[in-house]
């Protein structure tokens, strides 16, 4: 049987895979995996407590009240903080000192689809373990407490929001010894795709406090509209205002506001690893790139990797999802890694990709530069690349297929030491992901087409 936790936690269609019920039974199983720490908090008469933030579907009200249910039955006080970006409840889980945080979110999905995500104390994602001892807990019964002993739910949405988005602001313009706010992003004119989602009041707002003039787009969310042709995931309104409004960037961001892209002046997309490339640059000749190594993951661009290389910068390469990226940051205390989508954590301020971070630090290295972001971007060339999403497919077979295996074995042998092919069974999705690089588009689109048709054939349900 498939874990029911995939690479970003549990998700699934909304009432349906993820239910209510399902919702209610995985904040009680937390707390009996997270809460068992054996230390006693510093809250009155030692309760411990437990965080829960949401996205702007619709489906995140019933799902936060079930959550939150669960947490508070098994005895833990739940502060629900309201519609946050992902990163703002890491970032309170840790600064709360709260036992363990939960996020209702399904990213970048489309609006019906939902799920659930918790961090540890600290603000860190689960590992696989923590993960597999919650599933194995589901629906168990166990000697809840009872009377005085089960928690209250309370709701403090502005506090959560104001101490996220100072701390957001302080990353790059620290207030002064007469506490003032300096303003480093000052003359700088911003488009600011907020995908509907969670970064609607976040990311405007602390772009603003640093001094930017900031038009904002898709920041109106009613339940239903998050994602929708807009953010990260579709950036053609963004590429467009950027032009329109003679701005000099653009950002975007996911429904959860954990990844961020961004736009050049010209209206071209910078992608996740060109923006890792422009900060890891910045951190190095800053002397703050520990180790003068950035961490990625293998859907990295080769060409991201050679640029480095050339600039004295190692690479160190993970599986994909930010939690594998942050596990490898801590092993070998690395400051910065993220993904291609956008996903960048910069570990001197946060314990998992936070899209906001990315662009403050982003419109911060293109003002303190004097350079455009199209010719910061342009040190990072890519190359071609093409990826294909291979449906109504066992995803999970794809290692051990051996006609699937050996035409990987051929393209990339085809290939040489001028691109690369990569097969994923998608951690989120029922598919597969086939990836060619090479020297020329047209190269890159031929050997995945080949593969991908390969994949569907013989991976068919």
């Amino acid at each position: 049987m498939p874990r029911m936790f995939g690479t970003d936690g549990v998700r699934g269609l909304a009432n349906r895979v993820l239910t209510a019920r399902l919702a209610l039974d995985l904040g009680d199983a937390a707390v009996r995996v997270l809460g068992d720490s054996g230390t006693k908090s510093n809250h009155p008469e030692g309760r411990r407590r437990a965080l829960v933030g949401r996205d702007t579907r619709v489906s995140g009200d019933f799902l936060a009240s079930a959550l939150s249910a669960g947490m508070s039955a098994g005895g833990f006080d739940v502060i629900d903080a309201g519609i946050i970006p992902t990163p703002g409840v890491a970032f309170l889980t840790s600064v709360l000192n709260v036992e363990m945080g939960a996020v209702i979110s399904a990213s970048h999905n489309p609006m019906p689809d939902n799920g659930i995500k918790f961090f540890a104390r600290g603000g860190f994602k689960l590992a696989d373990t923590k993960e597999d001892e919650i599933e194995a807990l589901l629906g168990q019964d166990w000697n809840r407490p009872t009377g005085a002993g089960v928690g209250r739910v309370s709701h403090d949405t502005a506090t959560a929001t104001n101490l996220y988005i100072d701390h957001l602001v302080d990353t790059i313009a620290p207030i002064s010894a007469d506490k003032t706010q300096p303003k480093p992003l000052k003359g700088l004119k911003i488009v600011a795709d907020c995908a509907n989602g969670a970064a609607s009041v976040v990311a405007p707002e602390a772009l603003r406090r640093a001094g930017a003039e900031v038009v904002v787009i898709n920041a109106s969310p009613d339940g239903y509209n998050i994602n929708k042709n807009a953010g990260s995931t579709h950036p053609e309104q963004l590429q467009a205002m950027v032009k329109a409004s003679d701005a000099v960037m653009g950002v975007a961001f996911d429904g959860d506001a954990d990844r961020c892209l961004a736009v050049d002046e010209n209206g071209d997309m910078v992608n996740g690893d060109q923006i890792m490339g422009i900060l890891a640059r910045a951190k190095k000749h800053a002397g703050k790139l520990n180790h003068d190594t950035l961490v990625v993951t293998v859907m990295s661009n080769l060409g991201l990797k050679l640029a480095l290389a050339d600039m004295g910068i190692a690479t160190v390469q993970t599986g994909v999802g930010d939690r594998y990226v942050l596990e490898e940051m801590l092993r070998g205390d690395y400051s910065l890694g993220g993904e291609q989508s956008g996903h960048v954590i910069n570990r001197a301020f946060a314990t998992t990709g936070d899209g906001t971070l990315t662009a403050l630090t982003l419109c911060n290295e293109v003002a303190s530069s004097g350079r455009s972001l199209r010719q910061l971007a342009a040190d990072f060339p890519q190359l071609p690349q093409q990826l294909v999403n291979v449906p109504n497919v066992d995803k999970g077979a794809a290692s051990g297929n051996a006609a699937v295996q050996a035409a990987v074995e051929r393209e990339s042998k085809l290939l040489g030491d001028t691109g690369r092919v990569l097969l994923r069974p998608s951690g989120t999705e029922p598919l597969v992901r086939v990836m060619a690089e090479a020297e020329t588009q047209a190269q890159a689109d031929e050997v995945c087409a080949r593969l991908a048709a390969v994949v569907a054939e013989e991976l068919a349900l």
